[in-house]
């Protein structure tokens, strides 16, 4: 009898370039630049779409513009807005927006949660109680991310188990998504199987999300083997943009336009139009002023034919 689980045919993806991509960026995207940016995305079929980030803005002064890009955008149908928070404050900032999703963000590991947020994990699981209270009366829904879920820049190996008791103090406490989070691209495509197969196994009725950086050039080939586990729901960045400000080493996170070509390519379901994606794509290095990581804007889709060359005499 074959047990083997047959992999989905469908999949969704979360574009996080206007908040992870933008992030780390040198120069600041003027607002009505973003707007624009963001309601030409989506148009191209992506489902959720991660505006910004109700942060400090001394902490990324790239995103100061938060609650007027968000109030600014298109919103249409069948298009979540998702916004990164970071304490209640920024929950409130986003409420009153009435964004459709909001993301927290704790570390899987004492050392990166305190360079990146000044916050043990178990300091940020009491700071999540207290913004659940606060959007209990509101129909947004909450997901948390986990940084450093596959391994930690200052203390490499995050165990599995560890990684498992922070999912199931998040899913107790009332979180009803949870992101898996490659922060500096450590992960191999056998320890992401591992993981994924374990959190579905166990939580099969909580949306898991895995977040992808690709670093260390693995990107596509993990985000393949969470697939290949039963994972439907990934982020990606438009042109392979993004890099956590504070972990070293963290280059962009695997490229939307560069994901949606292989799963379309092998008969999976994104529900984006690749080649409107792609359009998009292509004013990228116009919006921020260099180049990208992406691959397919530049070489084509796979389908692409050239002419002959002609016949040497």
């Amino acid at each position: 009898m074959n047990l083997v689980t047959p992999c989905p045919t469908k999949i969704e993806i979360n574009e996080v370039a206007p908040r992870d991509g933008l992030q780390i960026e040198a120069l600041f995207v003027p607002t009505e630049e973003k707007i624009r940016w963001i309601d030409a995305l989506s148009t191209t079929g992506l489902r959720r779409i991660e505006a910004t980030s109700f942060t400090s803005p001394k902490a990324i002064p790239n995103l100061r513009d938060a609650a007027d890009v968000v109030t600014g955008i298109q919103r249409r149908e069948g298009v979540d807005i998702t916004v990164l928070v970071p304490n209640v404050k920024g929950t409130e900032r986003a409420l009153a927006c009435q964004v459709d999703e909001i993301n927290l963000v704790m570390s899987a590991s004492n050392s990166h949660g305190l360079a990146n947020l000044r916050m043990t994990p178990e300091q940020s699981l009491e700071q999540f109680a207290a913004i659940l209270d606060v959007s209990k009366d509101s129909e947004v829904f909450i997901n948390a991310s986990l940084s450093t879920a596959f391994g930690c820049p200052f203390e490499s190996e995050v165990p599995e188990a560890r990684v498992l008791e922070l999912v199931e103090k998040l899913i107790d406490l009332g979180i009803q998504g949870v992101t898996l989070c490659d922060t500096t691209g450590m992960a191999n495509p056998a320890q992401v199987k591992r993981l994924c197969a374990a959190v579905l196994e166990r939580w099969p009725e909580t949306p898991f999300t895995l977040h992808f950086h690709n670093t260390r050039g693995m990107g596509l080939a993990n985000t393949l083997a969470a697939w290949q586990a039963g994972i439907t729901r990934f982020d990606a960045s438009l042109g392979g943009l993004g890099g956590c400000p504070f972990a070293p080493g963290a280059s962009g996170n695997v490229c939307t336009e560069d994901l949606v070509h292989m799963f379309e390519a092998m008969g999976v379901d994104t529900g984006v139009d690749l080649d409107a994606l792609l359009e998009v794509a292509a004013t990228l290095p116009a919006l921020i002023g260099h180049d990208v990581p992406g691959q397919v804007v530049k070489a084509g889709k796979s389908t692409r034919r050239y002419a002959m060359p002609n016949a040497q005499a």
